[in-house]
């Protein structure tokens, strides 16, 4: 029996791509790769739902892999690019297969499967980019994507009969509407909306990340994941402050803080949680302190009192800080922000 590995993702296209190839008698293994710039878990793209569903249902198995610094190092620097905001989708595409090139050596497997369908995303699902992925992960011919696949030039395992290129499809473009019958006919009923996951295509989430790297060209795990949570202010090179917008942010906030950061709040009213957090050299002084309190009383339910007094916690120690809410002017001096970004959509994203 052929045996394949596919790249999959959970969502539509990935499972539709395995099922294809089922039909067709060949076992198939998933990966579903993992980074630090996945969707949040609260959305309803691909990368949030459970990825063992389907493979439950269908009868094929799932293995995670985390790239972890492999894929932070080409976010920093792609060879082929980033996207319209941080996204480097060739580059991103090329890491997976080879490390899926690596797992079907370990397995046995004949050939790779993805779910990628022709001039669906413009910059890595091109005719002319995918032999050029290929190559590049050392794949060439041997990358097979069942819903494109009448469409693109015959890989090796349909040369060589081990997979049937009548049974494959031909979608193209970004209509859903074939998928969606595909799916029906094959029996899937159950799949996450179409989004993009990754947060590295999201513009406000993609100039954090720029505005981090500036400051700190090796972040840590912790910096990475406070990207997407938040109101942030830059308050020196080494020193910045987040500050919680609900009570699910207070809590990952609090979850992600480590000895050396600051947690503030208003005791007694309704208050942010808001963190004071430097690079490995840094250390936020009496005068980031102060700023931090003012921010969040601030975005408190204090924030009408002339003077708020807030509660400071971090490496050990309680302090009370005597702080004036901050004004508008300050806030918008110190905001990490696009300035093409809507004044109301700053307003509540940033």
């Amino acid at each position: 029996m052929p045996k394949a590995i596919a790249l999959y993702s959970g969502g539509l296209d990935s499972t539709l791509a395995i099922l294809v190839a089922m039909r067709q008698g060949i076992e198939v293994t998933a990966i579903t790769f993992l980074t630090h710039f996945g969707c949040d878990i609260s959305d309803k793209s691909s990368c949030s739902k459970n990825p063992f569903a389907a493979s439950e249902k269908f009868g094929f198995e799932v293995k995670l892999c985390h790239l972890a610094d492999k894929f932070i190092d080409i976010v920093k620097n792609p060879k082929f690019g980033h996207g319209k905001n941080m996204n480097p989708c060739i580059d991103c595409r090329i890491l997976m297969l080879r490390e899926a090139k690596e797992f079907m050596k370990m397995t046995g497997a004949d050939f790779i499967i993805t779910g990628e369908v022709l001039y669906q995303r413009p910059m890595s699902q091109r005719r002319d980019t995918f032999p050029k992925i290929d190559r590049e992960a050392g794949l060439e011919g041997y990358v097979l994507r069942p819903l494109s696949a009448k469409l693109l030039k015959p890989t090796i395992p349909e040369q060589m009969g081990v997979v049937n290129r009548e049974m494959l499809c031909n979608f193209h473009g970004r209509s859903r509407k074939p998928q969606i019958a595909l799916a029906k006919e094959m029996g899937l009923t159950e799949y996450p909306a179409p989004a993009g996951g990754c947060l590295l295509t999201d513009p406000l989430y993609s100039y954090r990340l720029k505005e981090l790297l500036t400051h700190n060209p090796s972040p840590s795990v912790k910096d990475i994941n406070l990207l997407r949570l938040g109101r942030h202010f830059r308050i020196s090179d080494d020193c910045k402050i987040v500050v919680g917008r609900d009570e699910n942010e207070n809590n990952a906030i609090q979850a992600l803080a480590e000895n050396d950061d600051y947690l503030l709040y208003v005791d007694g009213y309704g208050s942010p949680l808001t963190t004071v957090c430097a690079n490995a050299d840094g250390n936020p002084a009496d005068e980031g302190l102060k700023l931090a309190a003012s921010i969040c009383a601030r975005y408190s339910d204090a924030k009408r009192l002339p003077v708020v007094e807030v509660t400071a916690v971090g490496k050990g120690s309680e302090i009370k800080i005597q702080a004036t809410p901050a004004t508008n002017g300050i806030l918008g001096s110190f905001r990490i922000q696009p300035l093409k970004l809507s004044n109301k959509k700053a307003a509540n994203a940033a």
